[in-house]
């Protein structure tokens, strides 16, 4: 399988970047970032791109791609609408229709639990992650929306947000309160990695909106 990769310096990023290097099922890594990666490894290479509102001179690059997974991402926090919705919308977009036209691809997109698909709702981040999902579940590849909950970082990745970073450490010691409390809301940057190898393997089949919960089953089966 070759992979190509977006938001691979981001926590979720990271995570899903070591499932995929981990994994005899991938041949190749392909992360499109805008500053070099301090990771190496025989089966990843970087593309630097500075616009990524427009992918069309990596159109080339992608042509062998099987299977695309966005995790590149940004809090809303201090943001502007039209901001957020150049980071999170413009740059997703951008990316899917760089792709090959072929229906075989599959495209795994890191939303948000609370995604509003109605895009009619008050919160201005659920609103945007809606458009882009519905957009993203017209396009002609397999498409799989991810929308987790609280995210535990497994094997030392880091949030870019200054905010995240401080509080993570906080809620890595509640994790084992909130896996009891409230199991349904909670996922590991592991699992959303393995589960994405997973729907990635299905041929179009399965759910196409993952919670934390599918998240987790098609990561422990390995399969979907």
């Amino acid at each position: 399988m070759n992979v190509l990769l977006f938001g691979a310096t981001g926590m979720i990023g990271q995570g899903v970047l070591r499932e995929c290097l981990l994994d005899d099922r991938v041949t190749q890594v392909t992360a499109v970032v805008r500053a070099p990666l301090a990771v190496d490894h025989p089966k990843l290479r970087t593309l630097v791109h500075g616009d990524f509102t427009d992918f069309s001179a990596l159109a080339a690059e992608f042509k062998a791609v099987d299977a695309c997974f966005f995790c590149l991402g940004v809090s809303s926090a201090g943001k502007r609408e039209d901001e957020y919705r150049t980071i999170t919308h413009d740059y997703t977009l951008a990316a899917a229709r760089a792709l090959p036209d072929r229906p075989d691809l599959t495209f795994v997109y890191v939303s948000g639990e609370g995604t509003d698909s109605t895009e009619n709702g008050r919160s201005m981040w659920a609103r945007v992650k809606g458009r882009t999902e519905n957009e993203l579940l017209a396009m002609p590849f397999h498409a799989y929306m991810f929308r987790p909950g609280y995210i535990h970082a497994q094997h030392g990745e880091q949030s870019r947000t200054p905010l995240y970073r401080r509080l993570y450490p906080l809620l890595s010691l509640l994790h084992p309160i909130l896996r009891r409390v409230a199991p349904t809301h909670v996922t590991t940057t592991e699992n959303i990695g393995r589960a994405m190898l997973a729907v990635a393997g299905a041929n179009g089949a399965g759910e196409r909106i993952l919670h934390s919960p599918e998240i987790n089953r098609a990561a422990l089966q390995g399969g979907y």
